[in-house]
């Protein structure tokens, strides 16, 4: 296959160019209810080149080799068309040269386990919730998805990497009256088909969530002292913060990025945030991104300052910082963009009691439900949540909306816990859909939030 895509990169003579060719297969299994929706599988196959000449970068999707030419001759002439409408020639910051194959370690291959494996066991998973009366349905489904990548370029780089991601997910929803309420549950990961085996304590547990939620009351609206468990927080790092360390969203953006200075005091003393897409089993591992860069660990915010970004090899020159190997593609359809690998808040010391008797009186609230970002300003909805009276939990409540400002957030982060987690299940759409984001923390104490409700 390299000798092929060499051959193809052969016919232009542009200052630089790459070719990246994957095989994607997937498998989908859904269940609404007891009734099963969807099953099957899907294999698809393509190109992306890109070509940078005369100071523009253009890139073609295609699906057919014999269509290689026309590719070529089609970039080249977007490339020539973008350099004559910049200001400024665009250009690549260098990347070493790097020839490997490389497959990640497997606790079960899903390829080897078969479709009616997969479908028993989701309809295990599936099936535990509607034991239920007041469960009113589910939407719980199996995706697998596998992309054999191969990159090639002008530099000489020559590497092949497989991409392989499962899980079990969906929605358990509750009903009394016109009372409705909706609990997500689901595991998965990137290290095999093991991690989706004896899941049973996750969808009991969150079934048991949705069935307490029919009898709690609406949160009291306000500003409270609040803890965010791991999933939460690690949610609030990735859409409020982390998105405004991808160098693309700042860099036409004359006001975030005179905020996201590098040395700019951001965040509380105790807040360091890093992203790391090298560490093994977890969801959003990989070795080399889809400019053929390897990976490395990134310091992001470092006790409440700002010391280092994501990165492109356009956006890495431009800015005049180091590479990353922070640009992902979603499949074969699609140039890379500088997406999140694993990103998350860094651990301290403290147990989850601590943060209680810090807070003292507050709320405890727990995995996200939908979200968004203005600017520097957010909003996100939490699925559930406790009352906290004199550091000890009390009631459960719903209906909560927290929101406020970035940076006020960031420094009013008081107490971190010591009990990192990372999300198993991702999900990323900026631009394209990035099923492996992967996002987490410990527990988080932060201060004075304000939190929508009744």
């Amino acid at each position: 296959m390299f000798d092929l895509l060499k051959s193809m990169l052969s016919k232009t003579d542009s200052k630089y160019a790459d070719l990246r060719y994957e095989i994607k297969k997937e498998i989908k299994i859904i269940f609404n209810g007891k009734e099963l929706t969807q099953i099957g599988s899907n294999l698809t196959d393509g190109y992306v080149l890109r070509i940078l000449k005369n100071g523009g970068l253009s890139s073609v999707a295609f699906t057919k080799g014999i269509d290689a030419e026309k590719a070529i001759r089609t970039a080249e002439m977007n490339a020539v068309l973008v350099s004559e409408n910049i200001e400024e020639p665009i250009q690549f910051a260098k990347a070493d040269v790097v020839k490997d194959t490389f497959s990640p370690k497997l606790e079960e291959d899903p390829r080897r386990i078969s479709i009616d494996e997969k479908l028993e066991l989701t309809r295990k998973y599936n099936n535990l919730p509607l034991k239920y009366e007041k469960i009113a349905t589910t939407n719980i489904g199996y995706m697998e998805v596998i992309r054999e990548k191969y990159f090639v370029n002008t530099e000489g780089s020559e590497i092949r990497e497989d991409l392989i991601t499962t899980r079990i997910n969906g929605l358990i929803t509750s009903r009394d009256g016109n009372l409705i309420q909706n609990v997500r549950a689901g595991t998965g990961g990137s290290n095999g088909f093991a991690i989706l085996r004896n899941a049973q304590e996750e969808f009991e547990k969150k079934t048991s969530i949705a069935l307490q939620l029919l009898k709690a009351k609406p949160v009291e609206a306000g500003v409270h002292n609040v803890i965010l468990n791991p999933s939460l927080a690690g949610v609030f790092t990735h859409e409020a913060f982390g998105h405004f360390s991808e160098a693309d969203l700042i860099e036409d953006n004359p006001t975030m990025r005179k905020k996201m200075k590098i040395n700019a005091k951001l965040g509380s003393d105790i807040l360091s945030i890093i992203d790391d897409p090298t560490m093994p089993n977890q969801l959003g591992f990989y070795k080399y991104d889809d400019e053929g860069v390897m990976a490395r660990p990134t310091q992001l915010l470092k006790n409440g300052v700002l010391v280092g970004r994501l990165h492109s090899r356009r956006s890495a020159a431009a800015f005049r910082e180091q590479l990353s190997g922070h640009c992902i593609a979603q499949d074969y359809r699609y140039a890379p963009i500088i997406r999140m690998g694993n990103i998350y808040i860094e651990p301290d010391t403290n147990t989850f009691d601590d943060l209680l008797a810090t807070m003292g009186n507050g709320l405890y609230i727990l995995d996200a439900k939908g979200g968004q970002t203005s600017g520097e300003n957010f909003t996100f909805g939490a699925q559930y949540g406790y009352i906290v009276k004199n550091s000890k939990l009390d009631e459960m409540v719903r209906d909560i909306n927290m929101s406020g400002n970035l940076y006020k957030t960031l420094q009013n982060i008081a107490v971190i816990g010591s009990d990192l987690v990372l999300s198993k299940i991702g999900g990323c759409g900026k631009g394209q859909l990035n099923i492996r984001s992967c996002h987490g923390a410990p527990h988080v104490f932060i201060k004075n939030v304000i939190i929508g409700g009744v």
